[in-house]
């Protein structure tokens, strides 16, 4: 299982699907969709 480490940078977003705030590993960029943990899934393919 992959553990992020505590030193890594976050970036608030709100996510695309379900409008939740929510933290990213990534700055976003515009334009691009932003999905939280719980809506990430449904997007992979």
């Amino acid at each position: 299982m992959y553990v992020m480490s505590q030193d890594r940078k976050m970036y608030k977003c709100t996510c695309t699907d379900c409008g939740k705030d929510s933290e990213v590993p990534f700055e976003p960029k515009e334009g691009r969709p932003v999905y939280c943990k719980e809506c990430l899934p449904k997007h992979k393919k």
